[in-house]
């Protein structure tokens, strides 16, 4: 009866054995999948320091955070590399998709337009969005025109019945270094002109 009971305890404790030798094995093979190009990796935070080719993504989920070590950060982040750890840090402002640091957006998540770094839900006021692009463009505001010219033709002021008249309008250097599209610069119209030159020519 003795000899029974003993065999019972023995198989009971070796069923015990091996579900917990399956359960470490099954935890430790989730932990490696989790830890890919980890050098430290914990069970319940993921990777806490990685390969130093690697950045460190950190994402929260409610009250827990989480480590991934990443060749390229996602959306939303740009890379920082540093002495002990390379980072994966979030952009500013959410509605970028893209950035090079954290104030200044490359580019802007759909519906949004991207001037000077940041994005916009509307171009700012002298600025109108470029077909084909999310993207804000400055607009070519030119001075006013000048007064009307001589009436000529071929470079004489008499002579002939009808002549050329133009006028200019000066652009800002802002907009010119920008090469922004500007309206006309320059105007023609029809003048007459005095049918005789003085002294007869």
């Amino acid at each position: 009866m003795q000899w029974i009971i003993f065999m019972l305890l023995l198989f009971i404790s070796s069923m015990e054995m091996l579900t917990q030798n399956r359960w470490k094995k099954q935890a430790s093979a989730g932990l490696l999948e989790n830890c890919t190009g980890c050098v430290l990796c914990s069970e319940d935070n993921g990777c806490i320091t990685c390969h130093h080719r690697l950045f460190l993504l950190i994402w929260r989920d409610g009250i827990r955070q989480y480590g991934m070590c990443v060749h390229t950060c996602p959306p939303g982040y740009f890379g920082v590399r540093g002495l002990e750890v390379n980072r994966c840090t979030k952009c500013r402002s959410p509605s970028c998709e893209s950035c090079f640091s954290r104030d200044f957006c490359m580019k802007c998540k759909d519906k949004f337009y991207l001037y000077k770094g940041q994005c916009f839900r509307q171009c700012p006021p002298g600025t109108a969005a470029q077909p084909g692009t999310l993207e804000c463009q400055e607009t070519c505001e030119p001075g006013p025109w000048s007064e009307w010219s001589a009436c000529t033709h071929e470079s004489r002021t008499c002579g002939c019945k009808w002549g050329v008249e133009t006028r200019v309008r000066e652009v800002p250097e802002a907009a010119r270094e920008e090469g922004t599209a500007c309206p006309a610069l320059l105007e023609t119209r029809r003048c007459r002109m005095k049918k005789h030159c003085p002294g007869g020519e």
